[in-house]
């Protein structure tokens, strides 16, 4: 649609004033909305479009930018909402990794769910309430854990539009090793600390488990062992389970998981669906397959762009880089002459 073609629109100015001045005879209101997939949203669970969606993403750490943002231009409600935010705070986990089932002693995730919206809705929290909610999420009659362990994440990815921030990774198995993971959070350090720290832990357990004669314990063990494997995968990241970025260079491209949040959620959750999936075709690791591909961008890149020629100008998203030939390009760009390191090293 061209410029020349907007502003044939027809538009009664004289009539929309008129109404304006009736419905809002101080002016506008200020910006307010309950909505999570706005900029502007307060952030807490009780005043929300989707308060299952808030809960499990305040529980993972996640905040809303107008929480964060003193400046930003808000009714009094939206702060009043914001201020409230204060005290659930202290009920978001750590290290943005929350398991379903109970690992390393900590709180299986509804319990904990159960307790932030218990402060979240205070006096007006009740078992009706939590049947509401779940009504309200397409879960009726079914319980809180179910819906995390089977809707949750189906239902975020469309609410978010098919670009998820809570990711939820499992093994395959129903009753196996599941894991709510706040992305904005999953570095390297992270990663490393799911698979040998809270997946470790599960895998021991079905060890014990085996020795114990417990059933299932084997089946749980197996599918562990093939989400480790896996994982491990994404963490080394070699061809093909590494991230590219088809607009930085080959001495910029991440080496293995190190992920920058500015490439955006499209590109750097392309190893967790390209790993072998573990149950659902197309899903890799994740509980569900998001919406996304990576086909050929529209437009034509300038003659800078770093793939420009490789790629003959299209904008293509689906390549993959060996290890080696980053790591040969990072350590050529490191010691190269006017290097950032270099001059640091200068006297």
């Amino acid at each position: 649609m061209t410029n020349a073609t907007l502003i044939k629109v027809p538009f009664d100015l004289d009539r929309w004033q008129k109404v304006a001045a009736e419905k809002y005879p101080s002016g506008l209101p200020k910006p307010y909305s309950d909505d999570p997939t706005q900029w502007i949203f307060h952030g807490h669970p009780a005043k929300s479009d989707a308060p299952l969606q808030v809960a499990v993403a305040r529980l993972l750490g996640y905040r809303w930018p107008a929480e964060l943002d003193p400046e930003m231009e808000l009714s009094e409600e939206a702060r009043a909402w914001i201020r409230r935010c204060d005290e659930l705070l202290a009920l978001a986990d750590e290290d943005g990794i929350v398991c379903i089932p109970s690992v390393r002693g900590e709180a299986a995730a509804v319990d904990s769910l159960l307790n932030l919206l218990a402060v979240s809705y205070g006096e007006a929290w009740s078992t009706d309430r939590l049947n509401e909610l779940l009504k309200q999420a397409d879960h009726a009659g079914r319980s809180l854990e179910s819906w995390l362990r089977d809707r949750f994440f189906a239902q975020h990815c469309r609410l978010f539009h098919h670009r998820p921030f809570i990711w939820h990774i499992w093994d395959g198995l129903y009753d196996g090793f599941a894991a709510l993971i706040n992305y904005h959070k999953l570095d390297s350090k992270l990663l490393e600390s799911l698979i040998y720290t809270y997946l470790g832990d599960w895998i021991s357990r079905q060890k014990d488990d085996i020795r114990n004669g417990v059933d299932g314990a084997e089946e749980r063990l197996a599918a562990a062992e093939g989400l480790k494997k896996r994982l491990e995968l994404i963490l080394e990241g070699e061809a093909p389970y590494d991230i590219f970025v088809r607009w930085k260079p080959l001495e910029e491209q991440p080496i293995g998981w190190n992920p920058d949040l500015n490439d955006g959620v499209r590109l750097n959750i392309r190893p967790f669906m390209s790993v072998p999936d573990v149950r659902k075709k197309g899903a890799g690791v994740l509980r569900e397959k998001p919406n996304i591909k990576w086909n050929k961008d529209r437009g034509r890149d300038v003659e800078s762009a770093p793939w420009y020629h490789l790629f003959n100008g299209d904008r293509i998203n689906d390549y993959h880089l060996r290890l080696e030939e980053k790591r040969r390009s990072h350590e050529a760009q490191a010691s190269a002459p006017g290097t950032m390191q270099e001059k640091t090293d200068r006297p």
